[in-house]
């Protein structure tokens, strides 16, 4: 091969690369589509009331600070009393969490009973399979409920799950977690609208493709068939116990529903660091699932639609995104080494689409879910950072940073300043999770903690959630022990 081709082919290379960066939008944008479908394209119509006898299983380790308040609003729900019961498992507590469950059940004769595990501490599924195995000796339980120890279940939220159980097509039903705290910080704001991202828009679409990812861990409603159907019991080999269980009961014939108005309130973590050690171990969960399900992805089956290409789309786009970033960035560094005038060309190409797309997912998700909105939307906006939406403006506006912002300073940017700059921009998606980590390592830390703030909303949430994803690759490649990080949670929900 001449120079020339070796030149041109290298050029192609550079270019697949970047173009590697627009493949994860594909399955968010194609997501978006569908959540407008699903007003007409829901189980609503199969839907009727339905009040089964319904046992609600809490795991709980040192829950005592939330516990209380859980259990009160379980009470009080609009369900038939005499078909509704709680079982929580203290999974050996070292603070009050059994005296605060004795003192409901004492409140609620025979409606709340308390079993404690005396070893404690291998983790959720065991707590939850404890409980389980209790409530299949008998056969009054028709319906179980899964949730954690500190959620708060608004009044109707049961009601509106056990509806879906009218069709003996559905195996499990979950609601929608939705973050609740009183008076949220930067971190539990940003959470509440990646939930609404996540749950709200993602979970709709989810239902009109015919494949739920995920019954969420906080609100996961089984018949009892479909719970003996998958053995009656809890995994507890993976870190994703509740991906695990949604993937088996759907390879088992059985439909999965997400119900949007069934809303559970939660306190989410509200710093980075608890974020961080959560986030990890819910990435090598799905990792873990990924591969335990290998042969059923892109695999079209009759009885399910977990193998459906669009539903594998979906999966895969979140896992690949860090490394499609960073191929992005390295294609963009190469070609403006090679063929500056290509680059500058094909990145302002790529963030018109990022341009179209933020804003297809900002105003969906913004509307879908009007009280987050209210709550979090300038965390919305600045979801993917300060530094990605000044990447939109120079991809937009070309010159503006290099030439104009200078020159309304005085200030003229010299060839190598030019080049340092295109070069920082190019690279921004790498840098954004690099900085991401130091956001973590800054929290916390006397006088240069106060950084740590603004540096989130310059990074922007979504960068962190990749770091996140990288870190997580890192530590299921090295094999790190898998353990149950309980988030610590003080009660701060607003319900």
């Amino acid at each position: 091969m001449t120079a020339d081709q070796v030149e041109a082919a290298l050029v192609g290379v550079l270019v697949a690369l970047v173009a590697c960066g627009l493949a994860p939008t594909l399955g968010g944008v194609y997501q978006y589509l569908l959540v407008p479908v699903h007003a007409f394209r829901n189980h609503l119509g199969r839907a009727a009331p339905h009040l089964p006898r319904v046992a609600v299983v809490v795991p709980a380790w040192n829950e005592g600070a939330v516990l209380g308040a859980s259990l009160d609003r379980l009470m009080r729900l609009e369900y038939p009393p005499d078909r509704l019961r709680v079982v929580v498992v203290d999974d050996a507590s070292t603070d009050d969490t059994p005296d605060v469950v004795r003192a409901k059940a004492a409140e609620h004769p025979g409606r709340i009973v308390l079993l404690r595990r005396e070893q404690g501490g291998q983790g959720k599924a065991h707590t939850l399979n404890h409980g389980i195995e209790h409530l299949l000796r008998d056969d009054w339980m028709e319906a179980l409920l899964i949730m954690d120890a500190d959620v708060i279940y608004r009044p109707d939220a049961l009601r509106r799950m056990t509806r879906h159980l009218a069709d003996e097509s559905v195996g499990a039903v979950t609601g929608y977690i939705r973050e609740g705290s009183g008076r949220p910080g930067a971190v539990a704001r940003f959470i509440g609208y990646e939930y609404a991202t996540a749950q709200a828009c993602a979970r709709r679409a989810q239902n009109v493709m015919g494949a739920v990812a995920c019954l969420a861990g906080g609100a996961q409603l089984h018949t009892r068939a479909n719970l003996e159907a998958i053995g009656g019991r809890i995994d507890t080999t993976t870190l994703a116990e509740d991906t695990f269980t949604t993937f088996l009961t759907q390879l088992d014939g059985r439909r999965v529903v997400f119900d949007p108005h069934a809303v559970v309130l939660a306190e989410e973590p509200d710093s980075v660091r608890a974020l961080w050690k959560q986030r990890v171990r819910w990435a090598r969960g799905n990792m873990q699932i990924t591969r335990r399900f290998r042969r059923v992805w892109f695999r079209p089956a009759r009885g399910h639609r977990l193998g459906a290409p669009d539903f594998g789309l979906v999966w895969f786009s979140v896992f690949v995104l860090p490394f499609a970033l960073i191929a992005a960035s390295v294609g963009l560094v190469g070609l403006y080494l090679l063929e500056p005038g290509a680059a500058a060309a094909l990145f302002a190409r790529l963030w018109w689409v990022a341009l179209a797309v933020y804003v297809l997912i900002t105003v969906t998700t913004l509307l879908v879910d009007l009280e987050t909105a209210r709550r979090s939307w300038f965390e919305g906006l600045l979801f993917p950072g300060v530094g990605a939406l000044v990447l939109v403006t120079a991809s937009a506006w070309p010159g503006l940073w290099e030439v104009e912002v200078p020159a309304l300073l005085g200030l003229r940017m010299t060839d190598a300043g030019v080049t340092a700059w295109t070069l920082l921009v190019y690279l921004w998606p790498v840098l954004s999770m690099v900085l991401a980590r130091v956001v973590h390592d800054l929290e916390g830390r006397p006088v240069v903690g106060v950084l740590s703030r603004p540096l989130l909303y310059l990074v922007g949430f979504g960068p962190v959630l990749c770091a996140i994803t990288l870190h997580a690759y890192v530590r299921e490649w090295r094999g790190a022990a898998q353990t149950w990080d309980k988030t610590e949670k003080t009660g701060r929900v607003a319900g």
